[in-house]
């Protein structure tokens, strides 16, 4: 959960490119920060991992179409934890319990870890049917969602880079869900650079 403290672009997202992320595929002359602060032209990043910051549908299937095989969620860790400091972008005070859950995606033919996702969610708001299925690692967010038949909304609030916990670069986007119209999930996936660039990290 510590990862989104005090970071108040989650809040405001206005950021040039997090704000035009929220509508347009498309940011001339875009840029985001690599772990080193040195700014990144998204045109140098891979076509597809591009599509992938930018969409609204469910990831898992997107990456289903586009390596031609089966996707699983691993579930990495869960647990319920107390929030020590607000986070603003999904209305989380000081105080709350929320339940955290680390996952990857993974290729059940291959092998490779096409992401990781790291979530903050608001148990409480969420109908108690999907809440029992997540919470059991029954299956991934968003197909979770889908399958439940719930109104939601993605947000995208801030892209960038960071390294990963093997120590490659990935691209990384922060996003909540809306669920009813409330803000109940707070997601971030990391795409490691050098697989959605064929292993051609030069950037």
């Amino acid at each position: 959960m510590r990862r989104y403290y005090g970071r108040s672009v989650l809040d405001e997202g206005t950021g040039s490119v997090q704000a035009s992320f929220r509508c347009d595929g498309f940011v001339r002359d875009g840029t985001i920060a690599a772990p080193s602060g040195d700014p990144v032209p998204l045109h140098l990043l891979p076509p597809f991992l591009r599509a992938l910051l930018v969409t609204d549908g469910t990831v898992t299937k997107i990456l289903e179409a586009f390596f031609w095989e089966p996707v699983t969620v691993d579930t990495l860790e869960q647990r319920f934890e107390v929030a020590e400091e607000p986070v603003p972008a999904i209305q989380v005070e000081p105080g709350d319990h929320c339940l955290i859950r680390d996952a990857r995606l993974r290729g059940t033919d291959s092998g490779r870890s096409f992401a990781e996702a790291f979530s903050l969610i608001r148990a409480e708001l969420i109908p108690a049917g999907f809440r029992q299925r997540l919470i059991d690692r029954e299956i991934g967010i968003g197909v979770l969602i889908r399958d439940s038949g719930l109104e939601s909304y993605r947000e995208v609030l801030d892209v960038g880079m960071e390294i990963d916990a093997d120590g490659r670069r990935a691209v990384c986007r922060t996003y909540r869900i809306i669920i009813e119209r409330r803000p109940v999930i707070l997601i971030t996936e990391c795409f490691p650079l050098a697989l959605y660039a064929g292993e051609q990290d030069g950037i």
